[in-house]
């Protein structure tokens, strides 16, 4: 059973940094691309970050020069570190992984950033 769980998330005051985690079992995760969306009361989810099996990444515009992300293949994880966040940047996170056949998705940790 594929299972993505992510953790990490918390309360934190606009500038401050938070570190998110997503480890996945069930497959090997190195072989696949993954990355982290978001989604904030009353909006649509959306990308925030990529990551290639080769480590290429992208970010959407909102994002760039403050998150990176990046992955341990031996540790089966992915992370997303956050510096300079913002109250827009309130939402919860989610992990997904691009499989053969469908994405895998996790249930998602909570991110609030107060002003």
């Amino acid at each position: 059973q594929v299972q993505l769980v992510e953790s990490g998330g918390g309360l934190v005051q606009s500038g401050g940094s938070l570190r998110l985690f997503c480890v996945a079992s069930g497959l090997i995760s190195r072989f696949y691309p993954m990355g982290w969306y978001r989604q904030a009361p009353g909006k649509q989810r959306v990308l925030v970050a990529t990551i290639s099996s080769a480590d290429s990444t992208n970010y959407t515009d909102s994002v760039k020069g403050r998150f990176t992300i990046s992955r341990d293949n031996g540790k089966n994880t992915v992370y997303l570190q956050m510096n300079s966040l913002k109250p827009e940047d309130t939402a919860v996170y989610y992990c997904n992984l691009r499989g053969r056949m469908y994405d895998y998705w996790g249930r998602g940790t909570q991110v609030t950033v107060s002003s």
